[in-house]
């Protein structure tokens, strides 16, 4: 039986003229994380080549603080995906960035003097108070008071967003944001924690402010799911990172037997019992992916593992 294995095979670059001849070798290297980008780009694939299949995308906030956010917008404007699940931060940087801009630093930089200097750190990005928490309260307050005063009283999150999506028509970067493709292709993002975060904050200040008439209805986001989870003959999921996001995907998938096919891209360590630190075989003991499932847990970072899996995939697309 041994002598069956696959024998490992070195990478050839003389060889490697695409994205897809570059993840088949890493494939075929069998070692370490290179064989599971590989394998996991194979999974990708096959899910997004199943015409019978559904697919969701989840991702946490801080990737659309990055350059990254460029391949997740690729991903919606091409309707790879059918539904977004993420949080709230992902619509504070997608928005923020179309007026302002993120700038390069470093880890190591004084927290101490960025604080004084109103400079925020997201990793080694840097984020003036001008390009984010200022531009946000006033772009979000002006949309939403226009909605408002047009009748707007109960609406669903991921409508909101799509309506925040059409207030962007007029942008010269509107081609650049998430919010905006998921507006033009219909395609609903689902924030399971909407308050959490500077988007969120201005609409409960708004709804303070004398408009508690105003209810952001987040059980029509369920009922979103709910009918998305139902009508699926297969689902599938390209889960970036744990907390809300994973959880709610693979949470509502176990109503349906499970996931048909996941891939999920991870720092955490599985020692801890954490949801972010656990791999996508300790959701079938759930339910919440299917026993015969296609699955995969790469670890590594997602701003270097998507480029080379989201190239791989569109280039098999064409």
């Amino acid at each position: 039986m041994f002598m069956k294995r696959e024998i490992v095979k070195d990478i050839d670059l003389t060889k490697i003229k695409t994205m897809k001849d570059l993840t088949s070798q890493m494939t075929s290297s069998g070692g370490y994380v290179a064989k599971k980008v590989g394998d996991g780009s194979q999974i990708l694939e096959n899910m997004v080549k199943d015409k019978d299949c559904k697919r969701i995308l989840s991702f946490p906030a801080s990737l659309v603080a990055t350059g990254t956010r460029g391949i997740i917008k690729e991903l919606v404007k091409r309707k790879i995906f059918d539904m977004i699940i993420t949080t709230t931060g992902t619509l504070d940087h997608d928005i923020a960035r179309i007026y302002r801009n993120y700038y390069h630093g470093s880890f190591e930089m004084d927290d101490k003097e960025l604080h004084k200097e109103g400079i925020n750190r997201e990793g080694n990005v840097l984020i003036p108070n001008e390009s984010y928490s200022e531009i946000l309260e006033e772009k979000v307050r002006e949309i939403i008071e226009k909605l408002y005063n047009k009748g707007l009283r109960d609406i669903s999150t991921h409508e909101l967003i799509w309506e925040f999506g059409k207030s962007l028509e007029d942008e010269k970067n509107k081609e650049d944001s998430i919010v905006y493709w998921c507006y033009k292709n219909k395609i609903p993002m689902i924030l399971p924690g909407p308050l959490d975060g500077s988007w969120g904050w201005q609409l409960y200040y708004f709804w303070q402010d004398g408009h508690k008439d105003f209810n952001l209805n987040i059980m029509k986001d369920e009922d979103a799911i709910s009918d998305f989870i139902y009508s699926s003959d297969k689902t599938g999921a390209l889960m970036i990172g744990g907390g809300i996001s994973k959880h709610h995907t693979i949470w509502w998938n176990q109503f349906r037997g499970g996931l048909d096919y996941a891939v999920y891209i991870t720092t955490a360590p599985e020692w801890d019992g954490s949801l972010s630190g656990a791999r996508i075989r300790e959701a079938v003991s759930w339910g919440k992916v299917r026993e015969d499932a296609e699955f995969i847990t790469l670890e590594g970072d997602a701003t270097v593992i998507l480029p080379i899996m989201i190239g791989s995939l569109l280039e098999s697309l064409k």
